[in-house]
């Protein structure tokens, strides 16, 4: 399974996206369409991105009764996405909706459930949303239920990578946000480590955004978390 960096382009605009996306001539980056750039600018933007050669990762994060992500989920997969996701959180009856609606479509793409958001802190899982495990442990159980209700993988934080393996098996595919390079700050994450500690902890692919899109030479950060990812060696 090829470990690759996914471009989270967390921008308002399509203008602003498509500008970002043209200083890359040698290179096409797997994009992340978030809620924001989705919500904004709709299914074209997915269209033109797609029409550009980048594989794509639309994050949405679904999370409704099943009929709902059921009738969603056939309309996304027309766009023919990569990756798509919904919320563990929302059930197995509704992540097998997920997934038969894509099965119905013929999408290929990878289905992904969110375990924890990696914003999150063990504190306010318990506390806030009355999970009382370990976060170790959450995340894992919703690994498993996701892999029995059809998905392919999960997004996690790398640091919970070595357990949804155990649980799940090296052929689980995991997405892991809150990555950073090791002099950066970390934002709104809580649970991080660098490109190189996530190739160590098992990672399949690592989500940037910030890192990468408000640097100041965007490529070569870009080229740097994808040399220290795929050689697991930190600059």
């Amino acid at each position: 399974m090829n470990h690759e960096v996914i471009v989270a382009c967390d921008f308002s605009s399509a203008e602003e996206t498509l500008q970002f996306l043209d200083l890359f001539r040698d290179e096409k980056p797997f994009v992340k369409i978030g809620m924001e750039l989705y919500y904004s600018n709709g299914p074209e933007i997915v269209r033109q991105i797609k029409a550009r050669g980048h594989k794509i990762f639309l994050d949405l994060k679904l999370h409704d009764i099943p009929n709902t992500v059921y009738r969603t989920m056939r309309n996304l997969a027309r766009l023919d996405v990569d990756m798509v996701n919904v919320h563990a959180a929302g059930s197995s009856e509704m992540m097998r909706a997920a997934r038969r609606a894509l099965d119905e479509q013929g999408s290929q793409a990878i289905l992904l459930a969110v375990t924890q958001l990696t914003s999150t802190t063990e504190e306010a899982m318990q506390q806030e949303l009355w999970i009382d495990h370990p976060m170790a442990d959450t995340v894992r159980h919703y690994a498993a239920v996701s892999q029995g209700a059809g998905c392919h993988g999960v997004v996690c934080s790398p640091l919970e990578v070595t357990d949804v393996v155990h649980e799940c098996g090296a052929g689980f595919v995991t997405v892991t946000p809150g990555v950073r390079f090791a002099e950066g700050d970390k934002g709104d994450q809580k649970r991080v480590t660098t490109p190189a500690g996530a190739r160590k902890l098992g990672s399949h692919y690592i989500v940037m955004g910030r890192p990468i899109t408000t640097a100041a030479d965007p490529v070569a950060a870009y080229r740097r978390a994808m040399e220290e990812f795929q050689g697991g060696m930190e600059a």
